[in-house]
């Protein structure tokens, strides 16, 4: 066997599992299974079936998801550079289908980096409501905003904040939870041997306490009809069955929505059967528990007084369904003509720490001489107008020369860690607006007046991802009529947007930012 189970865990196990155990025991001398999730913001199912260069089989429940084979490397593909899917272990694409997402919906991923789940979740919007991804490891929510912004995200808000700060900040306020807990990761035992080194009898305990408190703040964050669902990659009962009773008792309100012990899910242990668990001798997957919950409370209806987020009980406007991140929103279209400082601050120490990591390479260096608010919006609108030729909606959000359109108005972050209040969209340098990354990325080929598109299967696709400069003729350029070919070009692969590049003479010049280079 090639993984070296704790003793006491094996001992345990073998009581959970009776006449399983030994079933169950041979999955660790067995490959894990890998898998890939299709990001429908950029391409559909059947589209990347079509070109993928890899033999996918479906995985059972998960519409966009797909085995891969042994030996494949999706991560080396210029696909995956282009955002076309998600790398992602197969079981844990389950949670996000059984919280049953829709589009324009108001959606809390609250312990979420890497953030595999959160861009699942972002497909399923499909550019509509909002996300407020968090993550209370400041480190970690690097990866988190990049796989968001990889992925083409316009709606979401990347924070990090304890579970009880957010519950203050927007009280009864999003439609669906995601917890996916921290725990001991025992479901992982067989990926990850650090895990195995890192665990003894004592840790489950030690980790039910965290998620009861994570479940206890969860609670005033969702509305009253919401659904909220738990997730963990462990088997401890102490950690899954247990936390959830012991969630149920306390909270009256709430009731399990029962994931029915049938096909890839088998039921959860006593006295909770009707949640799921994935046992990797079961599925094609690691080990994972599911609870599905629902807040038995009246939906109140959309109104001035329906529970838009506050700080502290402070009441701040309502942030309708389906507008705030969606493409036909009028309110940050609105705002920015107007330069409507009630959305509009600087950030301060808590919420603009992060907003220029260069780590995340956007590109976001500090100019010599600080460009006030409506030069910033003025020369955003004068790029908008010269470059795209439309402009994107939200509430314009500054952390110093940087602008961000956020699905949120700018007051509902105050005092919030914010690592990604929205979409960024770029920030001035000398005057003239530098759009950034993000934007390039969650765009389409018609949405900007010049574009590339250059072959996945050809050496200009991976010399571009290593940012090198590629002499391009100009009618090899998609040019909106009417529009000079020099300036921004959005470089796609494929007709899929992967960043900017700089057009002048026949010579493109690599916009792609040094910290997503192909290596």
């Amino acid at each position: 066997m090639a993984v070296q189970l704790p003793h006491s865990f094996s001992e345990r196990m073998k009581e959970l599992l009776g006449r399983e155990y030994e079933a169950f025991l041979k999955t660790y001398g067995e490959i894990p299974h890998t898998g890939i999730r299709v990001n429908t913001l950029k391409i559909t199912v059947d589209e990347l079936q079509r070109i993928s260069p890899y033999r996918m089989e479906p995985i059972p429940w998960c519409p966009t998801g797909f085995y891969t084979i042994e030996g494949a490397r999706p991560g080396k593909h210029p696909y995956y550079h282009a955002g076309l899917y998600y790398i992602q272990e197969p079981s844990a694409m389950a949670p996000v289908e059984l919280l049953g997402v829709l589009p324009g919906e108001r959606v809390l991923d609250l312990c979420a980096a890497p953030g595999g789940k959160s861009t699942q979740i972002a497909a399923k919007l499909q550019g509509q409501g909002m996300l407020i991804s968090n993550d209370l490891h400041p480190e970690r929510t690097k990866a988190l905003a990049k796989n968001l912004e990889l992925c083409g995200a316009r709606n979401a808000v990347v924070l990090n904040e304890s579970p009880e700060r957010i519950a203050a900040a927007f009280p009864g306020f999003f439609d669906r939870i995601l917890i996916d807990a921290p725990c001991s990761g025992e479901g992982m035992f067989r990926k990850d041997e650090d895990m195995v080194r890192q665990w003894d009898e004592n840790t489950p305990a030690k980790y039910a306490g965290m998620q009861r408190e994570i479940l206890r703040a969860a609670a005033l964050a969702l509305r009253p009809g919401g659904t909220l669902v738990y997730s963990t990659c462990t088997f401890s009962p102490e950690e899954n069955e247990g936390s959830i009773a012991e969630f149920l008792a306390a909270h009256p309100q709430f009731s399990i929505v029962p994931v029915h012990g049938t096909g890839s899910f088998s039921p959860g242990l006593e006295p909770l059967p009707g949640t799921a668990r994935l046992w990797p001798h079961k599925v094609k997957g690691e080990g994972h528990f599911i609870a599905v919950l629902r807040h038995n409370g009246k939906p109140e209806e959309e109104s001035g007084a329906d529970a838009g987020p506050g700080d502290g009980g402070k009441s701040l406007p309502v942030v309708p369904r389906g507008e705030a991140g969606g493409r036909n929103a009028q309110g940050g279209r609105a705002a920015l003509a107007r330069k409507d400082k009630s959305s509009v601050g600087r950030g301060d120490s808590r919420n603009g720490r992060n907003g220029r990591t260069s780590s995340r390479g956007d590109g976001r260096g500090r100019s010599a001489a600080i460009a006030t608010e409506g030069d910033i919006l003025a020369s955003y609108a004068e790029f908008a107008r010269e470059q795209l030729g439309w402009q994107p909606e939200g509430f314009p959000v500054l952390f110093g020369e940087h602008l961000y359109l956020s699905p949120l108005p700018r007051e509902a972050l105050n005092g919030l860690r914010t690592v990604r209040p929205g979409w960024y969209i770029g920030h001035v340098r000398s005057g003239r607006f530098i759009p950034g990354h993000p934007l390039a990325t969650a765009l389409t080929p018609g949405e900007s007046l010049r574009s590339l598109s250059l072959a996945g299967d050809g050496p200009e696709a991976v010399s571009y991802l290593k940012g090198e400069t590629l002499s391009i003729s100009e009618d090899r350029l998609t040019i909106a009529p009417g529009t000079s070919p020099k300036g921004y070009v959005l470089v796609c692969i494929d007709g899929y947007s992967a960043g900017w590049g700089k057009w002048q003479n026949g010579i493109l010049k690599n916009e792609y930012p040094a910290g997503w280079r192909w290596t």
